[in-house]
């Protein structure tokens, strides 16, 4: 039995698509508090991994591995990514991704299809004739298991010094049978032969340093054995050996499982690899069922020593492994990923530059917003914990930025990759007292009293909920002054002019001479403090005020900083904080409470 649920469009859009509400009756065993129905889309077509492919894996050890050291990251940009682009790059696109490659620490780069394009197999040879690679740095190139693609792909290579010429062919069970037509058979001697004849064509250049690479491409679907069966043949036919060791790539190239599938499958081969010590095991995951970072981590915990993927996952359908969220999640373990993110802002406009894609704004490290607090809890939590620091930091005689980091919904300091703390803390309707004291205190110098901080963010969430967006910390600043500033000087009740002086140990005397209207009086005042004796002195003049709360500090250090000071005040019920801001502490003290007190809409009677 099935329902149709069509929610409302809203006004000036068209209808949403019909909806199938679950509605099938409930399993038997659902418990109480689970009322979720089946559904009526076709799940049954689909099997599940354990169905399609042998996972001969009981006796796992990778869980209780940890990762200590970074694997060989290889980006595969310009290739992989490069063919899931709508515009593929052009050479001078490729060369700026190139670079930036280079300059992160990449030491192993595929740079193209060389036998797929005339644009790919032009860029190689701008590689191989600009000097623009490296001594240590390694050119992978990709070919199929064709003999005409890979003389192709060999000619493109000639004059660079280091080259990795990359095999593949699709091994599956899916693919051999829809995609090439071929058996299990002839399919391993299609590999074998295009293997034989690469290693031949490679011989043709004596001295020229070139390796070997093979993916069994869609391996997380080939029966182990015949993976085994193929790898283990190329290790022996290519020679492999422990100074020269051929390198095995076993791609997720379509997600089909849970991560620790995909583990359990590179475990086997880890431990069942003939010659394993002239072997690099290598992983390539895809992001289909959007695990593929999980993929990869859990592929290295389980013997792979070498990662594909692309800077923030560019690839085919969902992308390829993203290797800035690898390496990032290393270095918040405190393992050195040994690839520069040190400004990761500048490694972001490249890659949207080349690929012409941008990167979502949630991404993990990259994004615009991902060190970004707008909720007032997470904001009061990051801003309690960077006060933290800073004193950690103080009290252990080094600089904050190599103190250990331990700080409240951020896995790493935003600095070590280049950003600046302006981004951490925004102000929204969501956003709290502490991300606002935050902000005013880390741009303006203000530290506001705790007991202020309620009453401001009341106005700034009156402001941001009336106008539907954050503000900047200049216009929280521009906020704050009109509020507690301004009405020390615009009030109904103003200083023209004053004088405050000690008449003997903790006395005080205040006379000015106070303006209301278009009258001018003076008034006399004493008390315990400055600003208790200009309360007697407003209290003279009919005002009755009670001040409260009284704070006061430096908005810096040296002679001439601004000093700020915040006096709450109670004037006929109505109580209201006010603040000055003078290179005076006494000046700004006197016009705190005066701004206080027009904030209440006192008079004089």
């Amino acid at each position: 039995m099935t329902s149709s649920f069509v929610p409302p469009a809203p006004s000036g859009t068209t209808a949403f698509p019909t909806l199938r509400t679950p509605s099938g009756e409930l399993p038997a065993d659902a418990p109480g508090w689970n009322p979720q129905r089946p559904g009526s889309m076709p799940h049954h077509r689909y099997r599940p991994a354990h169905d399609r492919v042998a996972l001969p894996l009981a006796d796992r050890t990778w869980p209780g591995r940890r990762v200590e050291r970074a694997p060989l990251w290889v980006p595969v940009d310009l290739r992989d990514g490069n063919q899931a682009l709508a515009e593929p790059m052009d050479t001078a696109r490729k060369r700026r991704f190139f670079d930036l490659l280079v300059a992160m620490g990449f030491k192993e780069i595929e740079v193209g299809y060389p036998s797929a394009s005339r644009t790919d197999f032009d860029f190689v040879r701008h590689l191989a004739e600009s000097g623009a690679v490296p001594d240590d740095v390694t050119i992978s190139v990709f070919t199929p298991a064709r003999t005409d693609l890979i003389d192709r792909t060999v000619d493109s290579v000639e004059g660079l010094p280091r080259t990795l010429i990359h095999l593949y062919t699709a091994t599956a069970p899916v693919w051999r049978d829809v995609v090439l037509g071929r058996s299990r058979a002839e399919v391993h001697t299609l590999i074998r032969e295009a293997a034989t004849h690469l290693m031949r064509r490679a011989g043709e250049r004596p001295g020229a340093d070139i390796r070997f690479e093979f993916s069994p491409e869609v391996f997380n679907l080939t029966e182990p054995d015949f993976v085994l069966e193929i790898c283990d043949g190329l290790t022996e036919l290519w020679e492999a050996s422990p100074d020269r060791p051929v390198i095995h790539n076993l791609p997720a190239t379509v997600e089909i499982a849970t991560p620790d599938v995909y583990a359990d499958q590179i475990e086997y081969m880890h431990r069942h690899l003939a010659r394993r010590d002239s072997v690099i095991l290598s992983v390539h995951p895809h992001n289909d069922r959007g695990t593929g970072v999980a993929c990869a981590e859990l592929a290295v915990l389980a013997g792979a020593q070498r990662v594909e993927g692309c800077l923030f996952g560019n690839g085919e359908r969902t992308g390829n492994v993203d290797l800035v969220t690898l390496a990032l999640n290393l270095y918040a373990q405190g393992v050195d990923p040994m690839i520069d993110f040190s400004d990761i802002d500048a490694v972001r406009d490249v890659v949207e530059h080349c690929n012409r894609l941008p990167v979502h704004p949630r991404h993990p490290y990259g994004g615009d917003l991902v060190h970004t607090a707008f909720s007032g809890t997470h904001q009061d939590a990051i801003a309690k914990g960077m006060a933290l620091h800073t004193e950690r930091a103080a009290a252990s005689g080094v600089s904050p930025g190599d103190a250990p980091w331990e700080v409240p919904y951020l896995p790493i300091d935003p600095g070590d990759i280049g950003r600046t703390y302006e981004e951490v803390i925004r102000i929204n309707s969501q956003s709290g007292k502490g991300g606002i004291a935050h902000l005013l205190r880390t741009h303006h110098g203000l530290d506001l009293p705790r007991a202020m901080r309620p009453d401001f963010s009341r106005t700034v969430q009156q402001v941001t909920d009336g106008t539907g967006r954050e503000l900047s910390h200049k216009e929280l600043w521009e906020l704050f002054r009109t509020t507690y500033l301004t009405p020390a000087h615009d009030g109904t009740l103003t200083l023209d002019s004053w004088t405050a002086s000690e008449t003997g140990p903790g006395e005080h005397e205040f006379v000015c001479e106070l303006r209301t209207g278009g009258r001018v009086r003076t008034c006399r005042g004493t008390g315990n403090s400055p600003q208790a004796a200009l309360a007697d002195a407003l209290r003279s003049a009919g005002v009755p005020i009670d001040v409260l709360g009284h704070a006061e500090h430096s908005t810096a250090t040296g002679p001439g900083s601004p000093a700020v000071a915040y006096a709450e005040c109670r004037v006929d019920g109505v109580t209201r904080w006010g603040a000055g801001r003078d290179t005076s502490v006494l000046t700004a003290s006197v016009q705190a409470v005066m701004a206080a007190v027009n904030r209440t809409g006192a008079q004089t009677r």
